[in-house]
């Protein structure tokens, strides 16, 4: 009877074995198509140009003759005002596709414009710039391609004082690394990586948010591993650090686009002691702290944009720590951790039901690691309710996809 027995759960382990390895390979292609995904998306600065504001920013198709115009006024207008609104209407032409490959196929049309942009006037910099941006916001990589010549400037400016036009050339630098592998070569070679450690000491929260594009468009690219060993060298990791730490001059947006570079750094698995040296599991434990706290507060908005990346990071570090050393991160070893944790998925129970995968996934690595949990599941009835309510929920949410 035993051998039969034995015979039948050795079945069973197998079906339940196939079951989820189909599932984990269904996962990974979903991880890896949200990943592609990611690596196209692109953002335009579009709204920060003050003469659109009258309603005047319509795509205009320009024709072969009205580029090589336009371009020739730009270059040799009578007085500045003439060539600066000369780029202007070139900026409103390349916001359609087909001025876009018209201009790219102009022989010398990108030469000029990197000549505007090199140039010693700072408004026509400022439109030459702009109209780069447009290029590299295009969804074709031919004409991000036809941008490479204007990679090694904008990174230079990136050391400049315009703290507008230093946010401009991070979001175009950013739109040109996803699109083409000869833009990131190249940057790579003329030290992107320094280029923007400088830039993450910048005062202002636009540029910051920028820089934060920026990197976790590079961080997600197939270089990534080359790239990281020089990051984690550098003094970028302990300033990204800082502007995750809670407190009033903490910034939404900048926290967000920080976390998600830490995100990739640590999926990367280079050498994640580093970012343990640098406090980085406190660190992340105090902002899921803030965030609990946040919820409680009914100061949502926007809060599911930095829970999940928080989630994920303190998910994935936690399965660096050797069990022995867990007792140094004294902030994990508090139970308002937990707590925190439970506060917030019975907030994604109500309202971001598609992050609570994150949260149980957490809530598994720390319940492998701390008595916490044993001794927050005792004192209170909260926490099997919530995991009960949410594994329910997911249940349903994955209900015939197995």
């Amino acid at each position: 009877m035993w051998s039969r027995r034995q015979s039948r759960l050795k079945t069973l382990a197998c079906g339940v074995e196939e079951l989820r390895c189909r599932r984990r390979e269904r996962e990974a292609a979903l991880r890896k198509a949200r990943r592609e995904q990611q690596l196209v998306s692109k953002r335009l600065l579009r709204e920060d140009a003050p003469e659109e504001a009258g309603g005047q920013s319509a795509p205009v198709l320009l024709g072969e003759a009205e580029v090589q115009q336009i371009l020739r006024l730009a270059q040799r207008g009578t007085d500045e005002k003439e060539r600066e609104k000369a780029l202007v209407s070139l900026r409103r032409g390349l916001q359609h596709p087909e001025t876009q490959q018209t201009f790219i196929r102009l022989e010398g049309s990108v030469r000029t414009l990197v000549g505007l942009l090199t140039s010693n006037r700072a408004l026509l910099q400022l439109e030459a710039a702009r109209c780069l941006h447009e290029l590299s916001h295009s969804e074709q990589s031919a004409v991000a391609q036809a941008c490479l010549p204007a990679t090694s400037y904008l990174l230079t400016y990136l050391s400049g004082h315009s703290p507008d036009f230093i946010e401009l050339c991070l979001y175009t630098l950013g739109n040109l690394i996803v699109e083409s592998e000869a833009v990131r070569k190249q940057l790579l070679a003329q030290g992107v990586v320094p280029a923007l450690a400088a830039c993450i000491q910048s005062p202002h929260v636009a540029v910051l948010e920028a820089l934060g594009y920026a990197l976790s468009q590079l961080l997600q690219a197939k270089e990534a591993p080359e790239i990281i060993p020089s990051l984690l060298d550098s003094s970028l990791p302990q300033h990204m650090l800082r502007l995750m730490q809670p407190g009033p001059k903490l910034n939404l947006g900048v926290a967000v686009e920080f976390t998600w570079c830490l995100h990739y750094i640590i999926c990367s698995q280079v050498n994640n002691a580093v970012l343990l040296t640098l406090g980085a599991l406190p660190t992340l434990a105090t902002l899921l702290l803030d965030l609990a706290g946040a919820v409680q507060r009914a100061d949502d908005e926007g809060l599911e944009l930095l829970a999940c990346p928080v989630l994920r990071c303190l998910s994935n570090l936690l399965t660096e720590v050797p069990v022995e050393a867990m007792g140094e991160q004294m902030e994990l070893r508090d139970e308002r951790v937990v707590a925190a944790l439970f506060i917030l998925l019975q907030f994604f129970l109500q309202k971001q039901p598609t992050l609570l995968p994150e949260g149980l996934w957490l809530l598994n690595n720390l319940t492998g690691a701390y008595s916490s949990v044993q001794r927050c599941r005792k004192g209170s009835g909260l926490l099997p309710a919530v995991v009960a309510r949410a594994l329910a929920l997911l249940f349903a949410q994955n209900t015939g996809s197995f």
